[in-house]
């Protein structure tokens, strides 16, 4: 990853959980700091995300989960990209995260964690910072 403009992120919606604003809106965010985003849409599988991942060719894969479910969801997120070869995608999670989940979540392999109420300008600089690195 060159620069931001060539950074495509997935915003996906893991499992049952219906609320999607926070997720759209970041997503319009990303947009507007020049990112390329997809949307997964609701209600969608682990698998599902993982093949719209391979599928979009995207760099990062960004979680919005509201349900409390983030660790088991995380966790059979990496299974799937490990078992698919695609180890080089960024993941980080945003939602109702506990600060006490974050190392957790870190352990795991999400680069960043980004509970409810984090300012956007946040999450759009911690993903640009990602695509300097890169």
């Amino acid at each position: 990853m060159e620069n931001k403009k060539n950074m495509k992120v997935l915003i996906a919606k893991p499992g049952l959980d219906g609320h999607d604003r926070g997720a759209k809106v970041v997503a319009q965010a990303l947009k507007e700091a020049g990112m390329e985003v997809v949307y997964s849409g609701l209600h969608r599988t682990i698998d599902q995300i993982v093949n719209i991942a391979v599928q979009e060719d995207v760099n990062v894969i960004g979680l919005s989960i509201m349900t409390g479910a983030h660790i088991p969801i995380t966790q059979k997120l990496f299974q799937k990209i490990k078992e698919k070869g695609i180890g080089d995608k960024i993941v980080f999670v945003g939602g109702v995260i506990p600060s006490r989940d974050v190392p957790k979540l870190k352990e795991l392999g999400v680069v960043g964690v980004f509970p409810g109420g984090t300012p956007l300008a946040e999450t759009i600089q911690f993903l640009q910072s990602i695509s300097k690195k890169g």
